[in-house]
C-alpha cells in the first residue's frame, strides 16, 4: 500500500512541476490544437479603437474551465466601429464558448500584445448582422451564413 501511495505522490509532483513549466514558458494554441496560458506584453492602457486589428487574420483568446486551468484557442477577431468582437459558430460544442458562458473574463492575444477583457454576447440582432457582414467581408466569407449556420457575436470590453 505503501508503494501505492509513493506512486501517487511522485504523479502529483511530476503533474504539479510540469503545470509551473507551461506556467512559466506559456502554451499558446498551434493552428487547431488549443492552448494553456498565453504568452506576451500585457496591455493595461485603454483601447478606443480596435481597428488595427484588422492586419490580423487570426487572434488567440484565453477562457477558464471548470477545473481552473486555461484553455485557449485561436480565433477570428472583428473590428466594427471601433469595437472589437469575436465569432463563432457551434457555440453549443465549442469548449470555449462554454467556459465563457460560466465565466466570461478571457485574455485576447493580438499580435505579441495580450489584453485582459470580458466577452459579452451580443444580443441585438442589428449589431449581430453587421458584424457578421465585416466578418464575411474580411475573411472572404458567403453572408448571410449558411441557412442552419448559427453564430454566437461576443463583444470584448474591458474587465
Amino acid at each position: 500500500m505503501k508503494t501505492l501511495w509513493k506512486i501517487v505522490g511522485g504523479v502529483l509532483i511530476c503533474l504539479v512541476l510540469v503545470l509551473l513549466v507551461l506556467r512559466v514558458i506559456g502554451l499558446d494554441p498551434h493552428g487547431r490544437i488549443p492552448g494553456l496560458w498565453l504568452r506576451g506584453d500585457v496591455v493595461t492602457t485603454p483601447v478606443t479603437d480596435w481597428s488595427y486589428t484588422d492586419k490580423y487574420q487570426t487572434d488567440m483568446v484565453q477562457t477558464t474551465t471548470w477545473y481552473l486551468l486555461p484553455h485557449s484557442v485561436t480565433t477570428w477577431c472583428i473590428a466594427y466601429k471601433g469595437q472589437l468582437y469575436l465569432a463563432t459558430s457551434g457555440a453549443e460544442v465549442r469548449q470555449w464558448p462554454q467556459n465563457v458562458a460560466r465565466d466570461p473574463h478571457v485574455r485576447l492575444k493580438i499580435g505579441d500584445q495580450l489584453f485582459d477583457r470580458t466577452l459579452l454576447v451580443v444580443t441585438d440582432p442589428a449589431e449581430k448582422a453587421a458584424v457578421l457582414q465585416v466578418r464575411a467581408k474580411k475573411y472572404s466569407q458567403q453572408y448571410p451564413p449558411p441557412a442552419g449556420v448559427a453564430f454566437t457575436v461576443y463583444r470584448a470590453v474591458p474587465g
